[in-house]
């Protein structure tokens, strides 16, 4: 049976099209995922992410585990800051990338929703292994989490709550209306926004404060479902994983070696290391590619008759009015502004390397 988040009434209510993701029931759109992406970049959208995993790690050797099965190195991260890492196995693999976040007392760790009981059960191995003084509590179903995001979202939210103040990648737990709710500055639309954990009892209640009148036509604030959530994230080239990364990918190869410390010791640093010298053998690129039809994952891409690489995530941009993908492709071949192909059924389509992000939110 799929679980429902405590969101559900507030989907059907709202016309959502609801569809199975990672087990739960979530929505894939509510009015079409182009006008909701372009409600999210010229104004605001709210999304229900309650199916992404929230872990909450306590203990006097909290720090110390989590900087042996985190690539990041956190025992500088200071209380109250958020870091995007990695958390990978022995050969440097990903299996998951995730945001983890420095309390007073305790670490959390959001991952995605269909990694959670992976990672747990990889946690508590390695806690009982290393037998580090550390303590898990799976916090996902008893809390809430919305992300608000889009260039008017702040102000709107001042109407109700400052969160203006909060640095990026920071967070801050303020209360509404007696509940407690944790704002972080972050979020996966490559726009402004925030994303915020509050207890499941009150989440609905909540959103309806945040968020205002989400159903008028004019709403500053409306909500958006998974499937502007990808068209988004793609556009600012964010990886996804089960396409840009998994098990078999590691993160310098997809370009994420700023969130890898290997002057540290973690799960998968000597593999990590030993690609570095090596340099990876193929890199994760922007194409832009001729055209308007799209190149879904596993597209091969090719440079004359040899095939150098796949397509991980592709859509056509609303944004930037391009077919745009994400790919995998020999190293050889992946400087920016090099020329390839897409073979999209048979026909070889014109595609461009390009330097990622796709898209900046305007300054």
């Amino acid at each position: 049976m799929l679980k429902r988040t405590p969101l559900y009434d507030f989907h059907v209510a709202a016309g959502a099209k609801m569809v199975e993701f990672a087990g739960w029931e979530m929505p894939l759109l509510y009015r079409g995922i182009v006008p909701e992406h372009q409600q999210t970049r010229a104004s605001g959208s709210i999304f229900d992410v309650s199916h992404m995993g929230r872990l909450r790690f306590s203990g006097h050797a909290a720090e110390a585990f989590l900087n042996h099965v985190l690539t990041r190195n956190v025992s500088d991260q200071q209380v109250g800051q958020s870091r995007y890492s990695l958390v990978c196995n022995a050969g440097g693999g990903v299996l998951d990338d995730v945001i983890v976040s420095r309390d007073q007392e305790s670490w959390l760790v959001v991952c995605n929703a269909a990694n959670r009981d992976k990672l747990l059960s990889h946690f508590h191995a390695v806690a009982r292994a290393g037998r580090f003084g550390v303590q898990i509590e799976d916090q996902t179903e008893s809390t809430a989490m919305v992300a608000i995001q889009g260039p008017r979202v702040i102000e709107r939210l001042a109407e109700v709550v400052d969160v203006s103040h909060i640095p990026r990648y920071h967070f801050q737990r303020m209360s509404i209306m007696f509940f407690s709710l944790t704002f972080f500055r972050s979020g996966y639309t490559g726009e402004d926004g925030v994303e915020v954990i509050l207890s499941a009892r009150a989440a609905a209640m909540a959103v309806r404060a945040l968020g205002g009148s989400t159903d008028r036509h004019d709403a500053t604030i409306m909500p958006a479902g998974l499937g502007a959530r990808d068209t988004l994230r793609l556009e600012a080239g964010m990886p996804l994983y089960g396409h840009e990364l998994s098990e078999s990918i590691d993160p310098l190869s997809a370009g994420l070696g700023w969130a890898v410390d290997l002057n540290k010791d973690f799960i998968g640093a000597e593999a990590l290391r030993q690609i570095a010298r090596d340099g990876p053998a193929r890199r994760l690129v922007g194409l832009e590619l001729e055209g308007r039809r799209i190149a879904r994952q596993d597209t091969p891409i090719h440079t004359g008759d040899a095939v150098v690489g796949a397509v991980t995530s592709g859509t056509f941009s609303p944004t930037l009015q391009k077919s745009i993908a994400m790919a995998y492709v020999d190293a050889p071949h992946a400087a920016e502004g090099a020329a390839l192909a897409a073979d999209i059924k048979g026909a070889l389509v014109g595609a461009r390397v390009v330097k990622l992000p796709f898209y900046r939110r305007p300054k």
